[in-house]
């Protein structure tokens, strides 16, 4: 019996945003977003529907001929004309969110990238013999203080 760890035997679940190749791969998926704006549309579509059928079951008379045909009728009305008005604003604030969360996200993973490479840089810096000890802890002070915010700095030459 072979045992695999559940990233390395099911690709299926390994994160999107993992690199693969130095490539940086963005999580948001524009045509998930759209499915699920479509679903929502006809959910809320079909939830008016019901609603007004509901509603419509209080004004048409139990004895009366063809009542289910009827409500069902009016639901359905409702549901295409909720779902004729709300679908492409959906559709548009989707689009708009998601090219929004995009950028955010390339802007955070080159982030992540540039201070990974600067630490990585001051690190090599830190283990190297020839370099004086004031400007080791010169460079690891500005990276620190550049970490946490901290832009003002005096330095001595």
């Amino acid at each position: 019996m072979k045992i695999l760890s559940i990233n390395s035997g099911y690709p299926a679940f390994q994160p999107s945003f993992a690199q693969k190749d130095n490539s940086y791969e963005n999580p948001i998926n524009r045509n998930t977003e759209k499915g699920l704006a479509i679903w929502g549309s006809i959910g809320g579509s079909a939830l008016a529907g019901v609603t007004a059928a509901g509603i419509g079951s209080c004004f048409i008379k139990s004895g009366t001929k063809n009542r289910a045909l009827k409500l069902s009728g009016i639901g359905a009305a409702i549901g295409i004309i909720t779902m004729a008005l709300t679908l492409p604003a959906k559709l548009y604030n989707t689009k708009v969110n998601a090219f929004t969360r995009e950028k955010e996200m390339d802007v955070f993973s080159r982030d992540r990238e540039l201070k990974s490479n600067i630490l990585e840089e001051v690190n090599n810096e830190v283990k190297d013999e020839d370099v004086d000890l004031d400007q080791k802890i010169n460079h690891y002070t500005t990276v620190q203080m550049a970490n946490k915010g901290q832009g003002v700095m005096i330095k001595g030459v």
